[in-house]
């Protein structure tokens, strides 16, 4: 194995060249029209266009990728996860070809990538399934049916689907037929196969996977477990190893069936068997993913194998060198998602260009695995996620620890993102306990995401960090007096101190409360990050946007307007007028960018608040845009197949 192609994009690919290059293997990226200036294509050793920027006419088209191949003389592939990782025929083609796929064989691919056919050899294996209807639903009254006939709540599945794709949750008729239709087009807009299969969805459950490695000499692994429950659509959004719910012996009991399963397919590669787990420590199999994970670098941090490298070593023919026995449990491990999307406006993607971005400093405890850098296009055409930043420490309150750091060390701007989310789950003492279901984003925060709850310490840290960032910004003290007394408006809470200028890098802090503070700080003038170190009080890094007036800081799972005056500006800025916003309750307006898939009412039809109006497209998710109020439909702007921007008009209302 000489010269692998990478058959993906973004940081999958970077993650695959760094294991590629310490192996001595040279590299080719493929890459669209638009991915033509990413991080992934500078550092692979050659480049080639597979087609324009929609998936389905570059990464998804299996000509593409075999042209590429024989252009540049590859010899094997690694196909990365989504995209062709999981495509039979385009591993047949391959083999075909004579070409090494990094993955497991034609008969796994086939049998584990169908769902219905995967829990069928599940079943027969003696591996725990899910009660459910395990034929293909070919429509929306039969959906219906059946999804009676197995007791709502359902779980709706494209059969071919993954990573969150193709699937909805039912809990009546109305949602079962609208769960089928959307799963439907999801299946086939993403993985080109709409069959779509139901299963009854298990109450409060959480999402617990085995990571397994096996070879072509008849030795399979399970290396330890992952949590995945922190979910949204069934999207994972934070991962863990080990599980904090597992024991050892559930641990054996769901590593031993995983390595059953696989045996019954004659699995080779890495490849992670998912299972749903009861309250009650009951589990059941989920899905096969015959594919590296996204999650994969928490099982590397606390077992030490690099799993890129060892589906390499068992591509070429290698033997494991370890025994069951052997596989380590070092310490924990956490992944945060990092996606282009806004929790602040229903999780809405975002796209547009990083003006600014800094991950936070990597060392043991810190890693990132990103394929972004400042300057480069989040794009509407793939999956918004930016990065996975994993945090590792000896135990799970260590690893919390340094990814809370982590997380507010980081700094994007531009696309909007989700680092408030993340910040406010790994902070949130639920999490900290380890009460987790795959229900726990819907039930924390069932009004919407409005960023973490505001204590008196942390509003006082935000007016600490608001008071040096002005003083610095604006040379405060480049004249004497050097103590200043100021009010600073957080979210309008009034926060009056006292700022005195001790040493260069220190201040004097002193609240209308009386409590004084030195604040020891690390910053310099404009800078969109400041760091202070204030006694009892776990947040040190705030990141800045600078406004018109004052500034939005961000830390800790929480962002605020902050603005600095002196009292007699504050008392003037009381009087001066604000201008109203205008009236858009009688407008649909888009959410995020994307395409209009489908408009659903016409002109002068009568609406009632809740009624679907349209589904858009974005990232390859459909959303489905309601009415806010009753009313009359006047003006539609769209059609479908039309791209439309953030915050367009869609329809107006009388």
């Amino acid at each position: 194995m000489k010269k692998i192609l990478i058959a993906n994009r973004g940081e999958i690919v970077c993650r695959v060249i760094r294991s590629a290059k310490k192996m001595g293997i040279k590299t080719v990226a493929v890459y669209s029209e638009v991915d033509k200036e990413t991080l992934f294509v500078r550092q692979a050793d050659e480049a080639i266009c597979v087609g324009p920027a929609a998936s389905a006419e570059s990464y998804l088209v299996v000509d593409n990728i075999l042209k590429a191949i024989d252009e540049t003389g590859a010899d094997a592939v690694h196909p990365g996860y989504g995209f062709l990782s999981e495509n039979a025929d385009f591993c047949k083609a391959l083999a075909d070809r004579g070409v090494t796929f990094i993955g497991p064989g034609l008969h796994a691919i086939q049998s584990m990538g169908d769902k219905i056919e995967s829990k069928r050899i599940a079943q027969a294996a003696g591996v725990n399934t899910i009660p459910g209807h395990d034929g293909v639903v070919k429509s929306v009254t039969e959906a219906v049916k059946i999804a009676n006939q197995v007791g709502y709540p359902v779980m709706i599945k494209a059969s071919a689907g993954g990573g969150g794709k193709g699937m909805r949750i039912a809990h009546n008729d109305d949602e079962a037929a609208e769960g089928w239709e959307a799963a439907s087009n999801e299946g086939r807009s993403y993985f080109n196969d709409d069959r779509v299969f139901i299963e009854k969805f298990i109450v409060n459950p959480r999402h617990i996977e085995i990571q397994i490695l096996a070879d072509n000499h008849d030795n399979i692994l399970y290396l330890n477990e992952r949590e995945c429950s922190i979910q949204r659509r069934n999207q994972k959004v934070v991962e863990e190893a080990p599980s904090p719910f597992v024991t050892p012996e559930m641990r054996k009991a769901m590593g031993e069936q995983a390595v059953k399963l696989a045996r019954e397919v004659g699995y080779v590669s890495a490849g992670t068997v998912e299972f749903v787990v009861g309250s009650d420590r009951s589990f059941y199999f989920l899905e096969m993913n015959t594919r590296l994970q996204v999650e994969h670098p928490i099982t590397e941090k606390i077992t030490g194998l690099d799993l890129v490298e060892q589906m390499i070593r068992v591509a070429r023919g290698e033997k494991l060198t370890m025994k069951q026995e052997d596989v380590p449990l070092r310490g924990w491990s956490i992944e945060c998602r990092v996606y282009a999307e806004n929790p602040y406006r229903n999780f809405m993607p975002s796209t547009g260009r990083l003006v600014y971005y800094r991950e936070p400093e990597e060392d043991n405890r810190v890693r990132v695995d990103s394929g972004v850098f400042e300057g480069g296009e989040v794009s509407m055409y793939y999956d918004p996620m930016i990065s996975k930043l994993i945090s590792w420490g000896r135990d799970r309150d260590e690893a919390i620890i340094h990814m809370e750091y982590a997380l507010d060390d980081y700094l994007i701007q531009g696309p909007e993102h989700n680092l408030d989310l993340l910040n406010t789950i790994i902070r949130h003492p639920r999490f900290q306990r380890g009460e987790l279901t795959t229900n726990f984003i819907a039930e924390e925060f069932p009004k919407g995401f409005f960023g973490a709850a505001a204590t008196e310490i942390s509003t006082k840290a935000f007016a600490i960090a608001a008071a040096i960032i002005e003083q610095e910004d604006t040379g405060l003290f480049d004249e004497i007096p050097r103590v200043q007394d100021l009010v600073v408006t957080i979210d309008k809470q009034e926060i009056e101190l006292t700022i005195e200028h001790k040493e260069q890098d220190l201040r004097l802090i002193t609240f209308a409360d009386e409590e004084s503070l030195h604040i020891p700080f690390e910053f310099h003038p404009g800078a969109r990050m400041v760091k202070i170190f204030m006694p009892d009080y776990s947040g040190t890094t705030f990141r800045i946007r600078r406004r018109a007036e004052g500034y939005l800081l961000s830390q800790g799972g929480r962002s605020v307007v902050a603005i600095t005056r002196t009292p007699r500006h504050h008392e003037l800025a009381k009087h001066m007028l604000r201008k109203m916003p205008p009236d858009m309750s009688r407008m649909l307006i888009s959410p995020m960018p994307g395409m209009v898939l489908k408009v659903m009412v016409g002109v002068g039809q009568v609406v009632n608040a809740g009624q679907p109006l349209c589904i858009l497209e974005a990232m390859k998710m459909e959303n489905l845009l309601r009415a806010e109020q009753d009313g009359k439909v006047k003006l539609i702007n769209v059609t479908p197949g039309k791209a439309v921007e953030t915050d367009e008009v869609l329809m107006e209302f009388e």
